[in-house]
């Protein structure tokens, strides 16, 4: 008979993390776990859908909805995405390092934990783990935030080295990414002072204290690395249909035969509505029908809807992708692992973050194309038109897709944690 573990997760309202923090509770609770998910306010709700109990940070910040006006992050109004990180990582994920490990213990203190998982991002969540002598676990929703040796660095969209000049070029990219990383050190030491910890010398290094680093991706997405730290596994990616997604009844009647195209970007604020307008613009005079998940970040009454689209605030990416021709979208990752599960090739319009990343693992495997964000009316219109009408991209997406359904369905989450927490237990015996 399996022990009945207790797990504590952490996470922050970032958008695409929340959702397979949740997944993998559900999945949990599904195997008869007791687990707790420590987060913002707004995110009680669907946390305690998954069957776990809520507890809603105290010190560290905690919104009480997911309205862009309570967004703490404004990345979008930064001048380059390197910027816009650098302000995510100072303002929330190192700048409160201290509260959320005031919070983490306090929890851990009111009632122990045999595995702490949290997202990649709260680095005062690891660094409390750590004084209390806490085994946890990391949870990244996407590619890796740390460099891999042989995949390209994140941020700019880059394909694999193919010769000594672009390794060399990666090599000096990934090092200008791990300073820009250590602007958060100055708090997170900080933190580590208060908690009797030594200084780090990388932001970074606040992951080798993790029992095991779990990249919640495909491995079959990402591109290959040489080699991998023993602590870092993938474990397929953790898709479900956020608690807060509305029901989805298509308004076209059943006998439209014109190719549906879904479109679907961030549902944190990137300031995209101009993008969102031009796509619709695009497709106005392209024979299809047109349907626009606003994901709560842009208002319905920003945007002037053509004929042939509808705006929705919300549906189940499941169920609409299964029935699109074409998914265009910011290049997010929970949104991308979907578009792929459903076998759909993607034109991908990258506003930040890891989107560029994303975009270049379609491109490089042939299921889709990207734009960047000032891409004209013109431009969306052809590639659009060019992934509805060449069967290479649909093929590719196929191909692709398969591979991540795979690594979806066979996904070793729940066995990797249960083996953290396992350990943790007997070490504590």
């Amino acid at each position: 008979m399996r022990k009945r573990m207790n797990f504590l997760f952490t996470t922050w309202e970032g958008g695409g993390n929340v959702t397979p923090a949740l997944e993998t509770v559900r999945k949990l609770v599904a195997r008869g776990h007791q687990v707790r998910v420590l987060s913002e306010e707004c995110n009680r709700p669907e946390s305690e859908s998954t069957g776990a109990t809520f507890r809603p940070w105290r010190r560290a910040p905690s919104r009480t909805d997911r309205s862009r006006e309570s967004q703490a992050f404004r990345d979008w109004a930064a001048a380059t995405p390197q910027e816009g990180l650098l302000s995510v990582i100072r303002d929330i994920w190192c700048g409160p390092a201290l509260a959320h490990a005031q919070d983490v213990i306090e929890e851990l203190q009111r009632e122990p934990a045999d595995l702490v998982v949290t997202c990649e991002g709260l680095f005062g969540v690891m660094a409390g783990c750590e004084s209390l002598g806490q085994r946890f676990a990391t949870l990244c929703p996407n590619i890796s935030l740390a460099p891999l040796p042989g995949v390209p660095p994140l941020g700019p969209g880059l394909p694999p080295a193919r010769n000594e000049q672009e390794r060399a070029l990666h090599a000096e990219i990934r090092e200008a990414t791990v300073a820009l990383f250590d602007a958060g050190l100055p708090a997170l030491n900080a933190a580590r002072t208060a908690l009797g910890l030594a200084p780090l010398a990388h932001l970074l290094d606040q992951f080798h204290s993790a029992t095991v680093e779990l990249l919640a991706t495909s491995r079959a997405f990402d591109f290959p690395a040489e080699s991998l730290p023993e602590r870092v596994r993938y474990v397929g990616p953790q898709i479900g249909d956020p608690q807060w997604a509305q029901p989805w009844t298509s308004p076209w009647h059943p006998s439209d035969e014109r190719p549906l195209v879904t479109v679907g970007f961030s549902t944190t604020f990137q300031n995209h509505a101009g993008v969102l307008q031009n796509v619709i613009d695009a497709l106005a005079i392209v024979p299809t029908r047109v349907l626009v998940t606003l994901g709560g970040s842009i208002k319905a009454d920003e945007l002037s809807a053509s004929d042939n689209c509808v705006l929705v605030e919300s549906a189940p990416h499941s169920a609409v992708m299964r029935e699109a021709a074409v998914v265009v979208t910011h290049g997010g990752h929970g949104t991308v692992m979907r578009a792929l599960l459903s076998r759909v090739p993607m034109l991908v319009i990258p506003h930040g973050r890891d989107q560029n990343d994303n975009a270049v693992r379609i491109t490089e495997r042939g299921a889709g194309l990207s734009l960047r964000p000032d891409a004209s009316v013109a431009a969306i219109r052809g590639a659009c038109q060019r992934l509805l009408n060449e069967p290479s991209f649909r093929c590719a997406a196929r191909r692709l897709g398969d591979l991540v359904a795979v690594e979806t369905e066979q996904s070793t989450v729940v066995h990797e944690l249960e083996a953290a927490a396992s350990d943790a237990s007997s070490a504590a015996a």
